[in-house]
């Protein structure tokens, strides 16, 4: 799940206006952009299995970041942290399911790898990545719909807000489609420092989002 993620958070901009995309994106993809630091701390850790169905990476273990219990806790203090700042209650409660929507898209398309609790060995997941069809349709349907209720709830107020919204979406696709059928990484730290580098993603949301206004009809 990738595109699906970043489709969220287009989406709840409907539901809170008032959350710049940025925060939307940073807390859709927050458990994410929280493991691979994790990986290069080698506190969580991942095998390159090349030949497996969908991405080529066996998540061995990711209690910290991935684990049900772990998660929730992260949506309650990210959600916490912007209401501290920003004193928007409906943001915060915004903030915080985009946290947790991570956990349940990943559980539609991950092979059974998801812990409820850390230490427990049962793992959960519905394997849609069995069928590379399924997982387009179902990842590519959740980001369409994302960007159809960001473009009904916002409007560009200049030529930034209109072609650096339409470079982001078009980079993201073409990021998920590299995941999809470009090669394996070489290594687990390349995985690491490349998903590392979806902070930018989060900054170009925000840079975007500062160029749009919300719609008044």
């Amino acid at each position: 799940m990738f595109i699906g993620h970043f489709g969220v958070g287009f989406g709840l901009k409907r539901q809170a206006p008032a959350v710049s995309l940025g925060t939307l994106f940073l807390g859709a993809q927050f458990l994410d952009l929280l493991w691979p630091s994790l990986l290069l701390l080698g506190v969580e850790h991942v095998e390159i299995v090349p030949a497996t169905k969908g991405p080529p990476l066996n998540f061995t273990d990711y209690p910290v970041s991935h684990s049900l219990a772990l998660v929730l806790v992260w949506a309650a203090l990210f959600g916490g942290a912007f209401y501290a700042i920003r004193r928007h209650v409906t943001g915060s409660i915004i903030c915080a399911i985009a946290v947790v929507s991570h956990w349940f898209l990943d559980l539609i398309v991950h092979h059974p790898d998801l812990p409820l609790l850390p230490g427990t060995t049962a793992r959960y997941g519905f394997s849609l990545w069995d069928s590379t069809a399924g997982t387009l349709l179902v990842e590519g349907g959740i980001f369409a719909i994302g960007v159809w209720l960001y473009l009904r709830t916002t409007e560009a107020v200049d030529r930034i807000g209109h072609f650096g919204f339409l470079g982001l979406v078009g980079f993201l696709v073409l990021i998920h489609l590299a995941n999809t059928f470009g090669d394996p990484p070489p290594s687990v730290t390349t995985v690491a420092w490349v998903g590392q580098a979806q902070w930018l993603l989060v900054l170009w949301a925000y840079w975007v989002d500062a160029h749009r206004r919300r719609r008044t009809t």
